[in-house]
């Protein structure tokens, strides 16, 4: 996997959740391959400064930076933020699988926050199931209307699988207007321009 694929992904850093909160009570899920915490061992303070230091290292060191990740993980198995850079480093290992079960961790500790969404949606891309994806990116916007990232990745996939939509001219204008770059923005202008009546 090259790395303007993967360039696409978000990391979180550390505790930053939007407004929907990250946190998740102890009995809502289980604990999978992580050892099994109760509400007071949780130590969310040292699972985001690991957090923090591991995003700092992954495009770098990766495997130093998944150490980092499951360590912070040890520490807070509801910590949002390392599910979501732990399915970063999976990606980039091509692990697919594994990436996508960390990306449905975040997406449930974190309610409010679209990154773990895209970041799920991408990886259904990858994975070749473009309906699941294009869903799940969807879903990303209910989350926050205006997540520009996700916008971005939803039309570049509807147009480049065929399957526009209603929604798909409203993301090619807001693409158009604000795009993170210029070649977005020129992207977006085209394909709407090729798509008017």
């Amino acid at each position: 996997m090259n790395a303007r694929m993967l360039a696409g992904l978000v990391l979180v850093a550390g505790a930053g959740c939007l407004p929907g909160g990250c946190g998740m009570s102890a009995h809502t899920s289980t604990a999978g391959p992580y050892s099994p915490v109760s509400e007071g061992d949780r130590d969310e303070a040292k699972a985001a400064r690991l957090t923090k230091q591991a995003a700092e290292l992954i495009d770098t060191k990766p495997d130093e930076a998944e150490k980092l990740l499951r360590e912070a993980l040890n520490a807070d198995l509801y910590h949002g933020p390392a599910h979501n850079n732990l399915g970063v480093v999976y990606l980039a290992q091509g692990k697919l699988y594994e990436a996508a079960g960390e990306f449905e961790w975040a997406r449930k500790v974190m309610p409010g926050h679209p990154d773990p969404r895209m970041n799920l949606a991408f990886t259904l891309e990858l994975a070749g199931k473009t309906d699941d994806a294009i869903s799940t990116y969807a879903g990303a916007l209910e989350v926050y209307p205006d997540h520009l990232p996700t916008m971005q990745a939803l039309a570049r996939l509807q147009v480049r699988s065929s399957r526009t939509d209603d929604r798909t001219r409203h993301y090619l204008d807001e693409i158009a207007m604000r795009g993170e770059t210029q070649e977005w923005r020129d992207w977006a202008r085209k394909e709407r321009d090729r798509r008017a009546p």
